[in-house]
């Protein structure tokens, strides 16, 4: 058995794993009798949806081969294991990117469908899945099936969003973006509360591509909500000056951190210095892309600042009819219990409707917070935020999720009964068993 970790470091697991080197091979089977398996990528997931304890998990870093490309419609396809980074460094010289991305470039691209991504443009892009053309997935009951809005529907729906769980998506097609460079017009700020992030974002949606915040969590009173609001768009063609190119070179997270050095003192200094970080209200200013969209990936193993136990993800969406007081609940909550966060980012969904049946992402605001796993005070926070995103009508992420309950879930996504008759015979993960009370 082999220990492989989500990206989140919890919770603890061991699986059989092998890999699948060849998108023409024969399906990986389980490696014991009646057992399960499941994709996995690079391990950028935070929670379980990636792990299948005890059982097998089929490695698919090795699907890392380009097909085609046409640089005049921005058309890619390639095999399901290359990582966004890998697809950034052939599409950008030939004036393209990625049509919608998260917060990290490591994840491949079979991860960004399977989980349906979704990133600082969702007001304008929707999700990952929108931008998909078609896949090919292999089944273990009905072999390999090119799934897309026309040929095999059901498949392409619930595949888009659906977790690894419908089989292997060995390859992809997908339209990118069109850009004449690859550096970004960014404006950075400041704003003093929740009516302040709601009207910035309103006014920034039709003349601004992305838009996002980061968010001091621990603040309260009358700065409930500060935080700095970014926005931004890929650069004009003609730049008065071309920005400095950034070397690739990262910084190494040696070792895990102690867990006394994640306290209240130290996550509510880091939030007031970096809110304060900025000395005009608003700064301008022109950038390479990498880190506008993936700041944490010049930290190699930044996990490691959790400790060894790990750290939660918790992402939710709140609808905008009970946006500002639900918001103002759960940040009063986080505050007072001292179990604040370093990396706190709100935005805004839009109406635009995913292909996928179970994507996460509909029309409000999306929150999400990192906690350092502290053990049962920190279930406990998020269960009472749970309640709190369930009365608003709301969801979380099963994506980033590593705790919640079967009876959350099931609120959450009504249509999980439905997705279930499309999981593959043989797929299963540690997330699906938990939430649907399936005994391991």
């Amino acid at each position: 058995m082999k220990k492989i970790q989500s990206w989140g470091k919890f919770p603890k697991t061991k699986h059989s794993a092998c890999n699948f080197v060849w998108r023409n091979g024969m399906l990986p089977q389980p490696a014991r009798d009646h057992g399960t398996i499941l994709p996995f990528g690079n391990g950028r997931s935070y929670g379980d949806s990636c792990l299948n304890h005890n059982e097998t998990l089929v490695l698919t870093r090795k699907l890392n081969h380009f097909i085609s490309f046409d640089p005049s419609s921005g058309i890619l396809c390639c095999e399901s294991g290359l990582l966004l980074s890998e697809i950034l460094r052939l599409i950008i010289p030939q004036g393209w990117f990625l049509p919608v991305t998260p917060g990290t470039k490591l994840v491949t691209l079979g991860g960004a469908i399977a989980n349906d991504v979704h990133g600082k443009n969702h007001h304008n892009a929707g999700t990952f899945g929108c931008h998909v053309i078609e896949f090919e997935l292999l089944r273990s009951d009905k072999g390999r099936l090119i799934c897309s809005p026309r040929s095999n529907k059901d498949l392409f729906s619930a595949t888009i969003g659906g977790l690894g769980l419908t089989g292997i998506i060995t390859w992809a097609k997908l339209r990118l973006l069109r850009i004449s460079n690859p550096f970004m017009e960014i404006e950075n700020i400041q704003y003093t509360n929740l009516n302040e992030f709601f009207d910035l974002s309103h006014d920034s949606n039709d003349d601004y591509t992305y838009t996002v915040s980061w968010l001091d969590c621990m603040a309260k009173g009358k700065s409930l909500g500060r935080g700095i609001f970014s926005r931004a768009n890929h650069a004009a063609p003609c730049l008065d000056k071309t920005p400095s190119t950034p070397c690739d070179k990262t910084i190494n997270f040696p070792i895990d951190a102690p867990q006394f050095l994640l306290n209240r003192f130290t996550v509510k200094t880091f939030n007031q210095l970096y809110y304060h970080k900025q000395l005009k209200p608003a700064k301008q200013k022109k950038g390479y892309f990498d880190p506008f969209f993936y700041p944490l990936d010049s930290i190699h193993n930044w996990n490691r600042l959790y400790g060894k136990a790990g750290f939660m993800q918790y992402q939710c969406l709140i609808p905008f009819e009970d946006g500002n007081k639900s918001l103002e609940s759960m940040l009063k909550l986080i505050a007072s219990s001292g179990y604040g966060s370093f990396l706190a980012v709100l935005k805004t969904f839009s109406d635009i409707k995913s292909p996928g049946m179970m994507s996460f992402p509909k029309k409000g605001v999306t929150l999400a917070l990192d906690f350092p796993n502290h053990g049962q005070n920190i279930f406990t926070l998020l269960d009472k935020l749970d309640c709190i995103v369930r009365d608003s009508g709301g969801s979380v992420y099963p994506a980033k999720d590593a705790r919640m309950s079967s009876c959350s879930f099931q609120h959450y996504f009504p249509q999980w009964q439905e997705f279930q008759n499309y999981i593959d015979p043989i797929f299963s993960s540690s997330f699906w068993r938990r939430v649907t009370g399936e005994l391991s």
